[in-house]
């Protein structure tokens, strides 16, 4: 939806901090493949693989409020009708 009149999507400290939760979340999804390659017990992986859900769903929140703010606020305006579609889309996805 966003051309490039409305770039940076994200503005720089955004994208470091989600950057560098996204490299944590990367080392923990590694992690657990190394415990799964270890035998480690079942609920060990189970909690770490909670933790990493926990760590996904904070970014999922932090781009859906960038997409609020930035991307469908500016398509809003515009008159972009298709916006609707796509902003329900959105949170259908992660409302589950």
């Amino acid at each position: 939806m966003p051309d490039t009149k409305s770039l940076p999507i994200y503005d720089e400290e955004l994208n470091k901090d989600m950057l560098a939760r996204l490299s944590r979340i990367e080392g923990q999804v590694k992690g657990v493949a190394k415990m799964v390659e270890a035998q480690r017990p079942c609920l060990e992986v189970l909690q770490q693989l909670a933790s990493v859900q926990a760590a996904l769903k904070g970014v999922t929140k932090t781009v859906l409020r960038n997409y609020l703010e930035r991307c469908a606020t500016d398509a809003i305006r515009s008159g972009d009708a298709a916006v609707y579609d796509e902003l329900m889309e959105a949170i259908y996805k992660f409302v589950k």
